[in-house]
């Protein structure tokens, strides 16, 4: 028996009403699939932008790096104004410093020479201590050479201030500094031998026969991620 008409109409507008809903549907999965995309590029483009602000930052970082390249910092030596009465003290370091002497420069130049350390005070460009946030922090100075050759000159000397509470350092930003501090913490792994820094930048020894020791060179520290 055929379908009658009324039934024959009442399918007819149910497969417009599918039809209708299929095209809503396509259209809805149309923009999602367009918005997606964009959210795609939206995402490509950030992870360029971070690529370039990482660069940026690294570049930035260099530039504060190499200011710093003739520079050492001297801490735990006390020095005194020249205002300060004609006195010899001693600093906190067991040192004896004579706070009239005309610089600062001088009072340094002149505990070096007593540890046996030669340094000249014309190649020192700059010489001032650094602010302390409170009475108790360890005094530092900093140092700046003419060049580069002094500075190292003066850390490779550095072994005569063993047993002195006086510590010699190349001035390193915050991101070697972090670096350098992360690297000494890899002394609990069995593999680490040394860390130490050459011209600012951070470097480890890994254990191994002479032939196959290496020494690396960490200018990022998640490169020591697969050392932990």
């Amino acid at each position: 028996m055929p379908p009658k008409k009324e039934e024959i109409e009442e399918i007819k507008k149910s497969l417009d009403f599918l039809s209708e809903e299929i095209s809503t549907v396509s259209k809805q999965q149309k923009t999602i699939i367009d918005l997606m995309g964009e959210i795609k590029e939206l995402k490509k483009q950030n992870e360029e932008k971070d690529k370039r602000i990482t660069s940026l930052e690294c570049h930035v970082a260099d530039m504060e790096q190499h200011y710093r390249m003739n520079v050492i910092v001297v801490s735990g030596l006390e020095t005194r104004p020249r205002s300060y009465a004609r006195a010899v003290t001693t600093t906190g370091s067991g040192e004896l410093i004579d706070p009239d002497m005309d610089s600062v420069k001088q009072q340094v130049t002149a505990f070096f020479h007593s540890k046996g350390i030669s340094i000249c005070h014309t190649d020192i460009e700059a010489c001032h201590p650094l602010p302390q946030k409170n009475k108790t922090d360890q005094p530092a100075l900093l140092i700046r050479f003419t060049n580069r050759k002094n500075k190292n000159a003066l850390l490779r000397q550095g072994k005569n201030l063993r047993g002195t509470d006086v510590y010699v350092n190349e001035h390193l930003t915050k991101k070697n500094a972090d670096i350098g501090f992360s690297s000494a913490s890899l002394g609990s792994v069995p593999f680490w031998q040394s860390t130490w820094t050459t011209n600012c930048k951070v470097f480890i020894k890994l254990n191994g026969s002479p032939e196959d020791a290496r020494v690396l060179s960490v200018r990022h520290i998640e490169e020591l991620d697969k050392y932990q």
